[in-house]
């Protein structure tokens, strides 16, 4: 027999020994789906309030991401033993610098290889993936593309990469929570913040901070405070926490030992401002950097892959070396706060900039992982930097540089990433340390302002916008820009006569049925609203109840919006001014017509997202209603 027809032959058997297993297969895998299905349908219709099923979840999904955290930090060391612990402890010291390049060249062609094989065609950062999911699929996050991700993660990181772990530690929990979601054949909107939960979930275990897993997750992956939002993802961040300290321990990331957050009032007003400055200046650079290696890398991504991947691993491997491995850190802990204490302000601020440019590398050439510990380090140095400089300049003022290096943490996550509740949130629960606060805040502030002055894309927008998204907080620019209010709003609110007195509006407390109450004139035209939290107020405050008090003289001043308006300056309207509705008025009579809310908003947002917008009816004429 020719060998021709060998082969033939061994490729038919071959193949009817895959048909014949496949048959064999499927019987038992329709069987135990079939099950499964039954086990859904009895769940379903037990018919659990919103808040259970949400609540009981969240915890499962709490305890997932907090285990998957501890299985991830203790994969980071193996691979960093498996990569230099190992292989150079036969090596002198300079030995272990010098193979670092080589080693990290491998390892960055590794997690190439790893997304490449086993999840193609999922490129990019972890958070805006999850947020693109939330936003564009109804929370679909495929599981095994977020498995490859986090091995390919463990491989960068412990291969000396400079990634932060904290990206796949966010999005693993966010698969675990589409998993979920989809298995129980949710909705989209339950879905997402099963999502939103997972993600809370994993940035709470890895940095032992709730509040600030929390608020990234409802600021950045939801862009909600909702009520149906907001517990469970405290639930389960909550929950991550606690089984995290179970293991890690229960103490700060960052135990900064000082008493005060400043001595001296001058730093408030002067010092911290002036590190808000320049934390705002490093984050602009951080970004441009960043997306500038992109676009460099990405003409070469498509012919020599591998060869990216190789150079930008050596290059990173390069720059760690020539920093003696401060650049990177040891293992899952980067940021070597004790060693920045040792250092001059000049070499910080050299190691800003190494951090950014091997960041920038890392994840542009092939590695896996995330920005958040990357931009804490950024932040670090920075604001070590700042105090060292300012030592060496007022030595009679006894400063310290410790109270500089954590706000520079919250000053640069806050404008490079666009997060400024999670980058205050995020350090006073790593020091554990109130006295910081005022001086965080204020250098947050100011660092925020600055960085979306000088420019619009944060390290997260930034991504997206170059891959034809516009999603900030959660929600969809693109979408919002194109509809008018006159599509979304209510046309028969209830409203309140100006001259009404306390009797007669305060029977609207308690009614359920809005939020914001507009009050009219007798002609019809806008004189200002009245909230729920307004109606309690006056309720409380007996005089206020009994002298007669009428609704133009209690109302507020607010703004309003017009029909032909879009939804997206609606909404920034709302968030300006905290609002949960605005008025909307004719243009021409100044008269009221009507309500838009943020319920009308993302009613209307679902359905577009859906594929089955409502018609709007027509407008109705002015002072109708």
């Amino acid at each position: 027999m020719k060998p021709v027809e060998v082969l033939r032959l061994l490729r038919w058997h071959l193949r009817r020994l895959a048909v014949q297993a496949r048959r064999t297969t499927y019987g038992p895998v329709n069987v135990a789906q079939s099950a499964w299905d039954d086990v859904v349908d009895w769940f379903n219709g037990l018919a659990f309030s919103e808040n259970s099923i949400l609540l009981g979840f969240a915890v499962v999904i709490g305890l997932a991401a907090a285990f998957g955290v501890i299985g991830f930090y203790k994969l980071i060391d193996v691979a960093h033993e498996a990569f230099f612990t190992w292989p150079t402890s036969f090596l002198p010291a300079l030995g272990q610098l010098a193979y670092r390049p080589i080693l990290t060249g491998v390892g960055a062609i590794a997690a190439w290889y790893t997304m490449r094989r086993f999840a193609p065609g999922h490129d990019g950062l972890t958070i805006p993936d999850v947020q693109v999911a939330v936003v564009r699929r109804g929370g679909k996050i495929s599981t095994h593309a977020a498995l490859a991700r986090t091995a390919a993660s463990v491989i960068t990181i412990g291969s000396g990469g400079s990634a932060g772990s904290e990206g796949p530690i966010a999005v693993f929990g966010a698969a675990v929570g589409s998993r979920l979601g989809r298995a129980f054949r949710f909705s989209g909107s339950r879905t997402g913040i099963l999502v939103g939960a997972g993600a809370a979930a994993g940035i709470s275990a890895a940095f032992n901070a709730p509040l600030a897993g929390a608020f990234f997750a409802l600021e950045e992956i939801l862009g909600s405070f909702s009520i149906g939002a907001f517990a469970p993802v405290v639930v389960s961040s909550v929950v991550a926490a606690v089984v995290s300290r179970s293991v890690f321990g229960n103490h700060p990331v960052f135990p900064v030992p000082f008493e005060q957050g400043y001595t001296l009032t001058r730093e408030v007003v002067l010092f911290y401002p002036l590190l808000g400055l320049l934390a705002g200046l490093v984050s602009v650079a951080f970004v441009r950097v960043y997306f500038q290696i992109d676009a460099r890398a990405a003409r070469w991504r498509g012919t020599a892959p591998i060869r990216l991947a190789l150079l930008g691993g050596a290059a990173v491997g390069g720059l760690a070396f020539l920093s003696g491995g401060v650049l990177i850190g040891s293992g899952h802990l980067a940021i070597p706060l004790d060693r920045f204490e040792q250092m001059a302000w000049y070499l910080l601020a050299l190691l800003v900039v190494g951090k950014i440019v091997a960041t920038s590398l890392t994840l542009n050439t092939g590695g896996s992982g995330g920005l958040f510990t990357p931009s804490l380090y950024v932040g670090a140095a920075t604001g070590t930097a700042f105090g060292g400089l300012l030592v060496v300049l007022f030595p009679s003022l006894h400063l310290s540089a410790e109270p500089y290096a954590v706000v520079g943490m919250g000053a640069v996550i806050a404008a490079a990433l666009n997060a400024p509740m999670t980058g205050i949130l995020m350090v006073w629960e790593m020091t554990d340390n109130s006295a910081i606060m005022v001086p965080l805040m204020l250098a947050v502030v100011v660092s925020h302002f600055v960085a979306r002055r000088m420019e619009r894309d944060s390290l997260y927008s930034g991504w997206l916008r170059r891959r034809g998204e516009h999603i900030v907080h959660g929600t969809d620019r693109d979408v919002l820009s194109t509809l008018r209010v006159a599509e979304a709003y209510d046309r028969n609110p209830t409203f309140i006569p100006e001259r009404a007195v306390t009797s007669q509006f305060l029977v609207h407390l308690g009614a359920g049925t809005q939020d914001v109450f507009p009050v009219v004139t007798q002609y019809g035209e806008l004189g200002g609203v009245l909230t729920v939290a307004d109606l309690a107020r006056i309720a409380r405050d007996e005089r206020d109840r009994h002298v007669g008090l009428t609704a133009r003289e209690a109302a507020q001043a607010t703004e309003s919006v017009e029909p032909d308006d879009s939804l997206l300056e609606a909404t920034r309207r709302m968030e300006a001014r905290g609002a949960s509705a605005l008025p909307v008025v004719d243009p021409e009579s100044g008269r009221l017509i009507g309500l838009l809310s943020r319920a009308d908003v993302l009613g209307l947002y679902g359905r577009i997202l859906a594929g089955a917008p409502d018609s709007a009816p027509a407008v109705p004429a002015p002072g109708s209603g």
